[in-house]
């Protein structure tokens, strides 16, 4: 089945919350960098992309149904166009909040990452994925072009997402606009809750302490 919803917001947006709420609504196995850091069969498709290699995204999506997060939130314009029946899920928050949890996760990771106790092969994984996103979306890990990026991004969706196939969305919107999004019923129970600073440094063996 060809990917049906791609999520256009950066990580630090609620990702990992929507990506529970997905698979609990039926669009799942939801792709996510947590799914890249545990799939061998994934590398090798963002290896190709930052090399300049056509990528075949068919097969890097033939097991998920739906994907929200980085890496693919760098590249939402071309599986766009590999996707073209899917509909645009934009999680998006204030852009001083959005720079507060990324920069104290997925910014300050990219400067520890290499002495972090990670497998040789996330170290690999990780390499690319610091060329993907840190030197291709944001150009450094500076707040100004952090947040500059952050603005782009935001725009770019508005601006090229037609809006019968588009959803801002956060996690605080709970259930009610995601589910009429998706044409499904809303379920019982509070929307999935998930993420914070410490769950985000628990999959990395822990924060790195002050230099």
């Amino acid at each position: 089945m060809p990917l049906q919803i791609i999520g256009s917001g950066f990580g630090r947006t609620g990702t990992m919350s929507t990506k529970m709420a997905l698979e609990q609504l039926g669009f799942g196995p939801c792709h996510h960098m947590t799914e890249v850091m545990g799939d061998p069969e994934q590398p090798p498709f963002w290896k190709a992309q930052v090399a300049g290699e056509a990528v075949d995204w068919q097969s890097a999506f033939a097991k998920y149904t739906a994907q929200v997060d980085f890496p693919c939130a760098a590249v939402w314009p071309e599986l766009l166009r590999a996707f073209p029946d899917a509909k645009v899920l934009h999680t998006e928050r204030p852009e001083e909040e959005w720079w507060a949890s990324y920069s104290t996760t997925i910014g300050k990771f990219w400067q520890h990452y290499r002495t972090l106790p990670l497998p040789p092969e996330l170290v690999n994984l990780f390499s690319t994925m610091e060329q993907l996103i840190v030197n291709g979306v944001f150009g450094g890990l500076q707040r100004e072009t952090c947040i500059t990026a952050y603005r782009r991004n935001n725009a770019l969706v508005r601006e090229t997402v037609p809006a019968d196939k588009l959803l801002i969305f956060t996690p605080s919107d709970g259930w009610d606009p995601l589910c009429r999004f998706l044409s499904v019923p809303a379920p019982e129970g509070e929307f999935p809750r998930s993420n914070a600073r410490d769950e985000f440094w628990a999959l990395f063996g822990g924060e790195p302490e002050p230099a």
